[in-house]
């Protein structure tokens, strides 16, 4: 039986005061991919919000990596993000670093301290996106995909159980977006966890899985098949 990485039930998400969903119900297992689609503005960053612990979950239930995110105190919420991976639409390196000491920043913040070790992990994570050559360039010098395959990189550093990824192509030209996408689908394929925010409809399109759209305050499941190769 697969394993649930994530379950929410009756949940509404608020901005503020302001009720962003309502009545959300959704389960995802270990090894699922799925898409939250709604157009910029909809409430999908609320969403991924609420599930990392940066907006507190007042109403329903919900169950993130063996975590109760309505009792989540602010004091677990690092440990939390060390199970999940996070990628962001506007990439979130740190510029005055290389990617390696991006890298290497991240990993020593989350207890790590043999610097083979580090070294042989970032080696890891930068092969699995195709950057491995890239390490010792600045983010200025590389280009937007790039930079995002980075990020990515930087999300599989501690081998999270789920991939959070909020518009990972929303700043990306269509060609970009098509390579940042086989990356994801790559290390899906590998066996991570991910969901993503995407307003990009030409996606799901090229690359079918479950889907839940935004609308009206709700959120759905859109049934769709794998594509057939």
């Amino acid at each position: 039986m697969s394993e649930t990485v994530l379950e929410l039930k009756n949940v509404s998400i608020f901005q503020g005061d302001s009720m962003v969903l309502s009545d959300v119900n959704f389960e995802m297992k270990k090894g699922d991919f799925v898409y939250l689609i709604g157009k910029t503005g909809s409430g999908k960053s609320s969403f991924m919000k609420t599930l990392y612990g940066d907006l507190e979950l007042t109403e329903g239930e919900g169950h993130i990596v063996d975590f109760n995110l309505r009792t989540l105190k602010e004091n677990d919420i690092p440990f939390l993000r060390r199970r999940l991976g996070i990628v962001f639409q506007d990439f979130k390196l740190l510029p005055d670093r290389t990617v390696n000491s991006n890298l290497e920043f991240v990993l020593k913040a989350t207890g790590w301290t043999d610097k083979n070790a580090i070294s042989e992990r970032i080696e890891k994570v930068l092969d699995k996106v195709a950057m491995k050559t890239k390490g010792f360039k600045f983010p200025h010098e590389l280009s937007g995909g790039e930079q995002q395959r980075i990020a990515i990189a930087r999300a599989l550093l501690n081998d999270p159980e789920l991939i959070l990824a909020d518009e990972p192509t929303g700043n990306l030209d269509p060609q970009t977006s098509i390579e940042v996408m086989e990356v994801l689908q790559e290390i899906n394929k590998n066996g991570n966890t991910i969901l993503m925010a995407t307003h990009d409809y030409a996606l799901l399109l090229r690359y079918p899985s479950k889907t839940l759209k935004r609308d009206e305050n709700k959120v759905y499941e859109v049934v769709q098949r794998k594509a057939t190769s």
